[in-house]
C-alpha cells in the first residue's frame, strides 16, 4: 500500500495542440479521418508561431507536471514556422521542470504554401521535408534529447522516407513516426518494414497489417475521439507504451481508459496490462525512476485500484530532490501566469483560423 509512483510518462504528445481548445470549428464537419487532419490539426499547426508554440508547450507541460507526468515525447509540427521550433519546445518545458524528447514532423504534404493530402510516393523530397529534416538534425547535433520525426508514411514521398531513416541511423536515434493511424495510411506497414529499427517509436498502429521493429505507441483516447478503431495492441510482441496524441497528458486517467478499452475487447485482460504499458515508458527516461509523485490515494501502486477509483489527484511532484508541485500547486512557477499568457496566445492563434 503506497500513496506514491514514479514519475509518470507520456510517450506521445503534440504539445501544440494545448491551445487547440475552443479554436472555430471547421468550415464543414468532418466525416473521415483524413477530413478532420485537414479541417483542424493541420489548419492549427500552420498558425503556430514562436509566441503561441511557446504558449501552448508551457500549458502543456505544467498539466502534464500537475498530473504527475514528468517526462514527455513531443512530435511537433509547425510548417511556417520550423527553424528552432524544437529549442522553443524545450525551453517552455525546462521552465516547467519536465523531461523532454522531442522531434519535428518531417512530411512533403506542403510544397511553398500549397498544402495537399495526396502525396505522389515516387515524387523527389520537398523542400519543407528538407526543413523538418534540418530542424531535427539541428536539435540533436547541438545535444537535444530527441529523434528523427516523420508525420506520416502517407504524407510522405519514398525518398523522403529512406533520406529520414538513413539520418537516424547516423545520428544514432530513432524515428518517431505516426504509422497507420487511419486507413489513409494502411500501405504503411509495406513501405516502412524494410527501413525500421529497434528503436523506432510507432504511433497508433490502428491499421497495421504486418510486424515492424520499433516500440508502439497507444493512443486509445485520441484513437476513439477520431474514430479510427481499436489498436488492438496485444495482438503485437512489441513493447507498448502509453501516450495522449495531444489531449493532455494525465496518463492515470489514460491508463484507466487504456483499460476499459482492452477490456470491451477482451473480458480475459485485467488492468496490470495498461499499467505495464504505463511503466514501459521508463525506458525513455529511466530517471523517473528517482522521482517521487505523491498522490491523494493510498493503493495508487496498485493497478486494480487505479482502474476503478476515479478522482485521484496527485499531491506533490519531486523531481531531482525539488519539490515541483506541493499541495497540487507548482512551486517554481506561477501557474496562473501561464493560463493567462496561454489564453491570450490562444486568442491571436485562433483568430488566424476564422
Amino acid at each position: 500500500m503506497s500513496f506514491t509512483t514514479n514519475g509518470l510518462v507520456c510517450a506521445h504528445h503534440h504539445l501544440y495542440s494545448s491551445l487547440a481548445r475552443g479554436m472555430p470549428a471547421p468550415a464543414r464537419t468532418p466525416d473521415s479521418f483524413l477530413s478532420v487532419l485537414e479541417g483542424i490539426w493541420w489548419r492549427l499547426d500552420a498558425a503556430l508561431d514562436a509566441d503561441t508554440l511557446y504558449w501552448s508547450a508551457a500549458l502543456g507541460a505544467a498539466e502534464a507536471l500537475c498530473n504527475g507526468t514528468t517526462a514527455i515525447i513531443d512530435h511537433h509540427e509547425s510548417p511556417f514556422a520550423i527553424e528552432g521550433s524544437l529549442d522553443i519546445i524545450k525551453d517552455a518545458c525546462d521552465m516547467v521542470g519536465v523531461r523532454t524528447n522531442l522531434s519535428y514532423g518531417v512530411t512533403d504534404r506542403w510544397r511553398g504554401n500549397h498544402m495537399t493530402s495526396v502525396v505522389d510516393v515516387n515524387a523527389a523530397m520537398s523542400e519543407e521535408a528538407q526543413r523538418g529534416l534540418n530542424e531535427n538534425i539541428r536539435f540533436i547535433k547541438n545535444g537535444g534529447n530527441g529523434m528523427v520525426g516523420v508525420h506520416a508514411a502517407f504524407t510522405c514521398t519514398n525518398e523522403t522516407l529512406d533520406v529520414v531513416a538513413k539520418t537516424a541511423q547516423e545520428l544514432g536515434v530513432g524515428v518517431h513516426i505516426h504509422v497507420a493511424e487511419g486507413l489513409d495510411d494502411a500501405s504503411a506497414g509495406e513501405r516502412l518494414e524494410p527501413l525500421a529499427q529497434d528503436n523506432w517509436l510507432l504511433v497508433h498502429a490502428v491499421h497495421l497489417d504486418r510486424s515492424l521493429r520499433g516500440t508502439i505507441a497507444h493512443n486509445p483516447r485520441s484513437n476513439m475521439n477520431n474514430s479510427v478503431g481499436y489498436a488492438q495492441p496485444t495482438k503485437w510482441a512489441n513493447d507498448i507504451v502509453l501516450g495522449t496524441d495531444g489531449i493532455g497528458a494525465d496518463m492515470l486517467e489514460e491508463s484507466r481508459l487504456a483499460y476499459v478499452r482492452l477490456r470491451e475487447h477482451s473480458i480475459t485482460e485485467t488492468p496490470e496490462t495498461p499499467w505495464k504499458w504505463l511503466s514501459n515508458g521508463e525506458k525513455f527516461f529511466p530517471d523517473v525512476r528517482n522521482d517521487v509523485v505523491t498522490w491523494s490515494y493510498d493503493n495508487v501502486d496498485s493497478p486494480w485500484h487505479v482502474a476503478f477509483t476515479p478522482g485521484i489527484r496527485c499531491e506533490s511532484v519531486v523531481v531531482n530532490n525539488i519539490e515541483l508541485v506541493r499541495n497540487g500547486t507548482p512551486t517554481q512557477f506561477d501557474m496562473s501566469e501561464i493560463r493567462t499568457k496561454a489564453a491570450e496566445a490562444a486568442i491571436r492563434l485562433h483568430n488566424q483560423l476564422k
